[in-house]
């Protein structure tokens, strides 16, 4: 559980079914076999890593998941700004999440 990577990357370049969405991200950060595979859950183990070790998030594929599944992009954005900013930015140093689009462009999430 919570196995630490020097890149978390997560990949949703083939993802097909929403369920898939939430394997990648169970499989890709370690999160435990309990995970709830939703957005709730997923704040509860991103705010678990946080303080223990420098988290690097790298997204590819985010416009597949905008395309076949409307919310999710914006669930999963949202919660990691906030994740950035959680505990009054206490941590915001320790959190580094990219955005790769399909053209190989970087963005950083603030």
């Amino acid at each position: 559980m919570y196995e630490h990577k020097e890149v978390y990357v997560l990949d949703f370049r083939n993802v097909k079914y929403y369920r898939e969405v939430h394997d990648i991200i169970k499989n890709e950060l370690d999160f435990p076999y309990y995970y709830g595979y939703n957005w709730d859950a997923f704040w509860d183990c991103m705010t678990d890593m946080v303080g223990c070790y420098f988290i690097h998030i790298r997204i590819i594929g985010l416009e597949v998941i905008e395309k076949e599944f409307s919310n999710t992009k914006k669930m999963l954005i949202d919660t990691l700004k906030e994740l950035k900013h959680y505990e009054e930015d206490e941590y915001a140093d320790t959190i580094l999440i990219e955005v790769i689009d399909e053209n190989g462009n970087v963005t950083v999430v603030e």
